[in-house]
């Protein structure tokens, strides 16, 4: 028995102390039996890797390999060893080389099996690190990996400087936190841009798929208020959406734009974050940041407006259906140039 069942409290509740026996006995146990899943799976590609080194010197050795062990593993053990499976094997351990002595030593994130057959999907070595320990991190479902993978959440990330001796001792100082994603996908709104669709209907949208779009604006977002209304000696204001960032330390003022940017928005959300930094911030939170999420950006405000420079300002384009991985690669690039020329790095 592990030692989370030994060290169960009990309670004078004996229907209550069942469950949570029960359920510390379920949690163990697939937990064991996934640690074991994957040891075997990365065995069995190492075996396979073995072979194809020592075997015969011929191109298609290994898929040779794969087609007959796979045709005998099935015939012995019935379904669940196919060609395709055995290349996953394969394709785990060399991609994944030190996992199983990390296990054995709790040092390695242990997802499921059927995260790291995710996982595979990823060519870019850093990029597969980063998904690992996010998935981890924040308990990610392997619905919310794949989409992640899928809609290149990764690439999609700006680098926003803030205070890190505000943010988090023991950061490096000069380190840069990234927290603001551009473009925003948001297929999971359900909406189109027809004739009717308008700031109010996109507004509307996020606060009822509220979770999943702080899912998809990234980590530590908190829901504030819609329509945040600031009142200033001569006029009143609404925000369309605030969020707190509990990691960054920070107000984020969203609004929403269904047309292109203009500098009129820029000088609008300007005006907003100053508002909200003289009005509404406390003196330990860091500066606020606006993001005007809009439905195309232009070079040209980024260029010449105030976002130049201004790193409490940011335009997001959003996309509310998920492009191809060709389309949606092509727009980060646009996006991320666009970026470059705000902070002005060359």
């Amino acid at each position: 028995m592990s030692n989370d069942l030994l060290n169960l409290k009990m309670s004078k509740d004996i229907y209550g102390d069942f469950c949570n026996i029960i359920d510390c006995a379920q949690q163990s146990a697939y937990a064991s039996v996934n640690v074991i899943l994957i040891q075997r799976n990365w065995l069995l590609g190492k075996r396979i890797t073995d072979e194809e080194l020592n075997g015969e010197n011929r191109a298609n050795y290994g898929d040779e390999i794969i087609k007959e062990l796979s045709k005998r593993l099935n015939s012995h053990y019935g379904r669940g060893f196919s060609e395709r499976s055995l290349y996953y094997y394969e394709r785990f351990y060399k991609e994944f080389p030190e996992i199983l002595h990390s296990l054995s030593a709790e040092s390695f994130p242990l997802l499921s099996w059927s995260h790291y057959r995710i996982l595979l999907q990823v060519k870019d070595p850093e990029a597969k690190k980063w998904y690992m320990n996010e998935a981890y991190k924040y308990n990610w479902g392997i619905r919310t990996l794949q989409r992640n993978i899928s809609s290149q959440y990764y690439y999609r990330m700006l680098s926003v400087q803030v205070d890190n001796n505000e943010v988090d001792k023991t950061k490096n100082e000069n380190a840069k936190l990234e927290f603001i994603k551009n473009p925003i996908i948001a297929e999971f709104l359900g909406i189109s841009q027809d004739p009717s669709f308008n700031e109010t209907k996109l507004e509307t949208s996020i606060i009822t798929n509220l979770q999943r779009f702080l899912m998809e604006l990234g980590k530590g977002y908190a829901f504030v208020a819609r329509q945040q209304h600031i009142h200033t000696e001569k006029e009143d204001y609404y925000i369309d959406l605030v969020f707190y960032n509990y990691i960054l330390k920070c107000f984020v003022l969203i609004d929403l734009k269904t047309k292109k940017i203009t500098h009129q928005d820029v000088g609008q959300m300007d005006m907003y974050v100053r508002m909200y930094d003289e009005l509404k911030k406390d003196k330990n939170d860091n500066p606020t940041l606006g993001i005007i999420l809009c439905s195309d950006t232009d070079e040209d405000i980024v260029k010449y407006s105030v976002l130049n420079g201004n790193e409490q300002l940011f335009a997001s384009k959003y996309k509310l259906y998920l492009p191809t991985k060709e389309e949606l690669k092509a727009e980060i690039e646009t996006q991320k140039a666009l970026y470059d020329m705000q902070m002005n790095i060359v």
